[in-house]
């Protein structure tokens, strides 16, 4: 049986007050109502003990603020996009804000429907994860003087709040642990897109290697997302014929590390005897391996709570100058 949402008015039956009057207590504004602290106490204790719950959306609404954020991911089935949709919705949360969840598979059409769809809820503000052809959204959003954040990826010329890592530093490190451990024919399987986060990861794989005289501009596989694993068991099936042979792959991403792992396993590769892998980001399949896998670390609970921070600040001042927050990845040997 469903239980009856306590209201106002049953505060103020249970006290012998006026709902005007609890209505300033719950708002903090019993001074301005010339409210006596005791009929304060009571009207608090009494909210207390009917297990009262504000509806934080009607009290927005009354302020012009639903109260709510928008948050627009590219992939919920990634655990980097899920682990972000659980910290927003928790930091959210403290600010008396509630989440909508969306999610686009990446789909460009996608994510400006579900712009529309937000704006229909009438939601304060945005939290995104933009598509590679999402830029013009962006854009418009941007022109409305829409509260917004991106995360993760971002547009280099778009005057927008983004937060990401350094995704150049990270991919560079990471290729110098597969060089560090004597591989010298390293792959790269990457996503086939021009968002500034690969093409950044990408340009990290590649000095890291040139620097060192290393680099082949054919060990390095461009995966679509909607055929992904078409793609990479394709591309694995090409490294494994190279010659001379590929001693380590670095995979741009966790889903493509997924992926590739599994492929390699079902080509009876050795990792890491046969070949060595180094991946950005951890996949929940890691646990399940019976061998370390390196990975990028990048620091998702932080990333979160700023793009939330950030994002409530522009809905405050209704306006703000776009904030850039560029954080460093952490490498993590641990499986």
């Amino acid at each position: 049986m469903k239980t009856k949402r306590v209201s106002i008015k049953d505060i103020a039956q249970k006290v012998g007050v006026s709902n005007a009057t609890v209505s300033l207590v719950l708002n903090g504004k019993e001074e301005e109502g010339r409210i006596r602290k005791e009929v304060a106490a009571k009207v608090l204790q009494a909210a207390k003990e009917l297990n009262y719950e504000p509806n934080n959306f009607a009290r927005g609404l009354r302020m012009g603020r639903s109260n709510t954020i928008g948050l627009i991911l590219a992939d919920i089935s990634n655990s980097f996009f899920a682990h972000i949709a659980f910290y927003i919705q928790e930091y959210a949360d403290e600010y008396g804000y509630s989440v909508i969840i969306t999610n686009t598979n990446e789909s460009g059409d996608k994510m400006g429907k579900m712009i529309n769809v937000l704006k229909s809820h009438q939601v304060d503000g945005f939290i995104i994860v933009p598509t590679e052809d999402g830029e013009e959204d962006i854009r418009e959003l941007i022109d409305q003087k829409t509260p917004v954040v991106l995360l993760d990826r971002y547009f280099p010329h778009l005057p927008v709040s983004h937060i990401v890592v350094n995704n150049y530093h990270a991919s560079f490190e990471a290729t110098n642990l597969l060089l560090d451990s004597e591989c010298q024919n390293i792959a790269l399987l990457i996503y086939n897109n021009k968002l500034a986060h690969m093409t950044d990861r990408e340009k990290g794989y590649r000095e890291a290697l040139v620097k060192r005289n290393y680099y082949k501009p054919e060990l390095v596989k461009k995966i679509t997302y909607n055929t992904i694993e078409e793609d990479i068991s394709t591309a694995i099936k090409s490294l494994l014929l190279e010659q001379p042979k590929v001693d380590g792959i670095f995979f741009a991403t966790n889903t493509i590390s997924a992926i590739g792992i599994k492929e390699l396993l079902k080509q009876h590769v050795r990792i890491p005897e046969d070949i060595k892998v180094v991946c950005f980001d951890k996949n929940e399949a890691f646990d399940f391996m019976p061998f370390q896998i390196p990975y990028v670390q990048q620091p998702i609970q932080e990333m979160s709570r700023k793009s939330v921070d950030i994002l409530m600040e522009q809905i405050k001042q209704s306006s703000a100058i776009p904030t850039t927050m560029e954080m460093f990845a952490s490498m993590s040997n641990k499986s």
